[in-house]
């Protein structure tokens, strides 16, 4: 009770009461809705593409990196959107495989055709066999 009357004296003092229940400044709230909305909105699209990311997880790659890369792995590790290393390189391979899709599935397309004229030789290998 003692808290309720509280919290209503800090609402009449500021004049706003926030989403979560907590107060806040007086138009403070207002002014920075829009960028508070896109950032949840950002790092809601970033949870969910690194839980695609992770999903499926079991195969292990080992790579080396640049230094450059290395620094962006750790920034996304320190900004807590990921726990590893380990855990951002699956990530930002995801992302970088989806926003190629179009290559990928050309390259797809000349793999398979490549796969097709191997195997057109090897049948030409056999039935030219000199005896």
């Amino acid at each position: 009770m003692e808290e309720n009357n509280e919290q209503q004296n800090t609402t009449e003092q500021t004049g706003q009461t926030g989403q979560s229940g907590q107060t806040t400044p007086s138009g403070s709230a207002k002014t920075h809705e829009p960028g508070i909305k896109s950032a949840w909105k950002q790092v809601e699209n970033i949870g969910q593409a690194l839980g695609d990311a992770l999903q499926g997880r079991g195969n292990v790659v080992m790579v080396r990196i640049n230094d450059e890369a290395l620094s962006h792995l750790d920034m996304l590790v320190e900004a807590d959107v990921v726990k590893s290393r380990s855990e951002a390189a699956a990530w930002l391979i995801n992302e970088g495989v989806r926003a190629n899709q179009d290559l990928f599935h050309k390259i797809g397309e000349v793999t398979q055709q490549i796969g097709a004229l191997r195997e057109k030789l090897r049948e030409t290998v056999k039935t030219q066999k000199p005896e």
